[in-house]
């Protein structure tokens, strides 16, 4: 059965994100982060791809990414990963399957989940009990909006920009900022935003938003949404 082909929007913000294949650990330590973190910097910038919010978790990584007519985020995520890998092999004398399968995408709508998924992301770290406070970890961008760290991998989120024009306000009201609790389930959807946002890209992509149920495809179901990238 070919494999079906991902939808890279244009102007649409995706929500990105690679695990480790059967969730086992592919970062074992802040050496191995920092170098992931590089390669997400090193490639960003040939393949046009802007990176708004990030997080690199023991066996995942959570990007936040906003394409462009230029973007090539397929092979973007191709170039970190595979580089990844034969750093990863060469230091631990690995074989075998470390992502499990291609990365997987849902695409955000810019006017009301935009700010939700970014901060969703960084609070990783604090639902998965590693620290209490977002701002102790070091592997996500949200001290850059938070505590104005500078980050060279992060591109500005709009949403956050539009918070105030005071950079201190900004930075306080990205803090209280509070989390939709449905979040960790609607990212299992391909569509994440307001009702119309949803219904209108299910009909422009001829599709549903919600996850595929388990168990065998129905027949003729290949007619898919997705363009190549």
């Amino acid at each position: 059965m070919p494999r079906i082909r991902r939808l890279i929007p244009t102007n649409l913000p995706m929500h990105i994100m690679s695990r480790g294949n059967n969730k086992q650990v592919v970062f074992n330590n802040d050496s191995d982060k920092l170098r992931y973190y590089s390669l997400l910097s090193d490639f960003k910038g040939e393949n046009y791809v802007d990176i708004l919010h990030y997080c690199i978790m023991v066996n995942h990584v959570h990007l936040l990414v906003m394409p462009n007519e230029r973007t090539t985020l397929g092979r973007f995520m191709k170039q970190v990963n595979l580089s990844y890998f034969c750093y990863f092999r060469e230091m631990n004398d690995f074989c075998g399957h470390l992502w499990q399968g291609r990365f997987k995408s849902n695409i955000i709508d810019s006017e009301s989940y935009l700010l939700q998924c970014g901060k969703y992301i960084e609070l990783n770290p604090v639902r998965a009990g590693i620290v209490q406070h977002p701002q102790d970890y070091r592997f996500s961008s949200y001290n850059h909006y938070a505590v104005g760290t500078n980050d060279k991998l992060i591109t500005a989120n709009p949403a956050y920009l539009g918070l105030s024009e005071s950079i201190y306000k900004r930075r306080n009201k990205y803090v209280e900022f509070a989390i939709n609790e449905e979040m960790s389930g609607l990212l299992k959807q391909k569509f994440i935003g307001s009702q119309d946002f949803v219904q209108n890209l299910e009909e422009t992509y001829d599709t549903n938003s919600a996850p595929r149920k388990s168990g065998r495809p129905i027949k003729n179901a290949g007619r898919f949404w997705f363009s190549q990238n």
